[in-house]
C-alpha cells in the first residue's frame, strides 16, 4: 500500500501529500468501529477511515478532523471526489484544543504509537506516527467529553501500546467493552488489537474478546465492502 493512491470499490485515497499512508490498521478500524447517527474521525489523514464509516452508515453525519495543513487538503480531494462528499466534513483543527460541536455517537481514531523512539526527521511522518503530538490520555479525556452517554471510542493500537491505552481509558473514566486481536498468522501473538471503549458510569457490557488473522476469511469478509480483490 506504498503507492501515491489505494483504489477502494467506492473510493479512491490519493496519499502523496499524507505522513500516515493507507495501510492495514486503518482499513480494519474502519471496518470495525460502530457507528451512529454522528461520527468523529479523530487524525483523519488522508480520510481513509471517515470514507469508510460514510459509506457503511450511510444516514450518518462524519466529522474528519487533522491538525496537518497538507492532509486536510488531501482528504478533502479524496472526500470531494468521492460518492461521500456530502456526508463527510473535513477541518483542520487541533484535536486538544477544539470546542467540538455537540456529542459524537461514535469517536474512531488510528492514533500516533511511537512512544519511547525518537521522532522523524520527517516532521509530518512524525506529527502523524508520534504520540508526543496527541498522547492517549490527552485523547481519551476529550473523547469522553465529546462522547454521548451510550457512544462508543474505537481505537486501533500496536501489542505494545495496548496497556497504555486501556490505563489512560481506565482514568478518562472509559471502560473496555470490546477488543479483537489482529494476528498476521494463528501461529504469532498478536500485531495490533482493536480496542473499544464506553463511559463506565453508562454501562455494564461484559468484554467481548475476539481474533482475527490477516487473509483468513474472516479478514476477507470484514473487508468484502470495500477492497478491490475480495
Amino acid at each position: 500500500m506504498s503507492n501515491d493512491y489505494f483504489a477502494f470499490k467506492r473510493f479512491t485515497v490519493h496519499q502523496e501529500r499524507c505522513g500516515m499512508k493507507v495501510g492495514t490498521d486503518g482499513c480494519l478500524l474502519g471496518a470495525w468501529a460502530r457507528g451512529g447517527q454522528r461520527i468523529l474521525d479523530v487524525g483523519t489523514g488522508t480520510g481513509l477511515i471517515a470514507l469508510m464509516m460514510a459509506q457503511r452508515f450511510p444516514a450518518s453525519s462524519v466529522t474528519a478532523l487533522d491538525i496537518d495543513a497538507d492532509a486536510v487538503r488531501q482528504a478533502r480531494e479524496n472526500v470531494d471526489a468521492s460518492p461521500f462528499r456530502g456526508q463527510v466534513t473535513v477541518c483542520q483543527t487541533d484535536f486538544l484544543r477544539w470546542s467540538g460541536e455537540g456529542a459524537f455517537d461514535s469517536i474512531v481514531s488510528n492514533p500516533p504509537y511511537f512512544i519511547d523512539s525518537l521522532t522523524s526527521p520527517d516532521a509530518r511522518r512524525s506529527l502523524a506516527r508520534h504520540a508526543a503530538s496527541l498522547p492517549y490520555d490527552q485523547l481519551l479525556r476529550k473523547c469522553y467529553d465529546l462522547l454521548t452517554a451510550d457512544g462508543e471510542v474505537s481505537v486501533v493500537v500496536p501489542f505494545d501500546c495496548r496497556s497504555r491505552m486501556e490505563s489512560a481509558a481506565a482514568l478518562a473514566g472509559l471502560v473496555l467493552t470490546r477488543l479483537c486481536a489482529v494476528r498476521t498468522t494463528s501461529r504469532k501473538p498478536p500485531r495490533r488489537y482493536l480496542l473499544a471503549f464506553r463511559k463506565s458510569v453508562a454501562t455494564n457490557l461484559p468484554l467481548t474478546e475476539a481474533e482475527l488473522v490477516i487473509d483468513s476469511a474472516e479478514f476477507r469478509e470484514l473487508l468484502r465492502d470495500f477492497y478491490l480483490k475480495f
